[in-house]
């Protein structure tokens, strides 16, 4: 891969084209909402040819408002389908909880109960040992508060999506393997492998799934996700043919 990469500095999207790659959201409906705004408002002053808004994943668990946050993003694609949604890990962690509860899965262990709350259902905090009942009974209260247009929405996201020099997913690529032969489960879930590769890529990977204070862009890959559900800041990378530059959008975590 090193030798047929490309480096950030060289990378280009599709001519006519700006790209927009926003990081983790995790039930943060007001810095989701504030971010569109600002994107839209671009949009109308520059009138670029052609646009994508691409969310890279982790939609909910951790914040507040994870339901909101769906809402907004099947409405957004309704309105335009220029807007694009890729799965996370989390996101595949919500689908797999409603499928069969499991007090030692990512949802319950890892924002989950905030998710739940967000749908009116008040899963409780703490240890889940000897309380299966109390899991399975919270787990159908659940499944009945979901509107079946959000398990649908999570069904079908899809796992990356490549423009120009970048390829975007959630979580990273397997090194040393094609970008069209990426396994799912790296995309949504790999970290070490993937950070400490030395090498450059045959696309820039844009992704988030791992908290960084400040959006990273490093010559191989750019990170964009920070925190939002904690630190308050959202970020975005823009891609603008040569032009490339990070867009924050920050209110204060509630």
């Amino acid at each position: 891969m090193t030798e047929a990469g490309i480096h950030f500095l060289d990378a280009q999207g599709p001519d006519g084209l700006r790209l927009y790659a926003i990081g983790d959201v995790h039930g943060r409906l007001d810095l989701l909402t504030a971010m569109h705004r600002r994107i839209e408002a671009e949009i109308a002053h520059d009138r670029p040819a052609d646009w994508r808004v691409i969310h890279l994943g982790d939609y909910v668990d951790r914040g507040p408002d994870s339901k909101g946050v769906i809402n907004f993003l099947i409405e957004a694609r309704a309105r335009d389908p220029r807007n694009l949604m890729l799965a996370g890990n989390h996101d595949v962690g919500f689908l797999d909880f409603l499928k069969a509860p499991d007090a030692e899965g990512l949802f319950i262990r890892f924002g989950g109960i905030q998710t739940a709350h967000s749908y009116g259902v008040p899963l409780s905090e703490g240890t889940w040992l000897g309380k299966e009942a109390t899991l399975r009974k919270g787990h159908q209260a659940l499944v009945e508060a979901v509107p079946p247009s959000h398990v649908d929405f999570l069904r079908k996201l899809t796992f990356r999506v490549t423009f120009g020099d970048f390829f975007f997913c959630h979580a990273g690529i397997r090194p040393d393997v094609a970008l069209e032969r990426q396994n799912p489960q790296d995309l949504i879930w790999i970290r070490e492998a993937f950070h400490n590769h030395p090498g450059l890529y045959p696309k820039i990977i844009v992704h988030g799934h791992t908290p960084v204070p400040e959006a990273e862009v490093m010559a191989n890959r750019v990170n964009v996700d920070t925190l939002a559900w904690q630190s308050g800041m959202l970020s975005a990378l823009v891609v603008d043919g040569r032009d490339k530059r990070i867009l924050e959008m920050a209110i204060k975590a509630a």
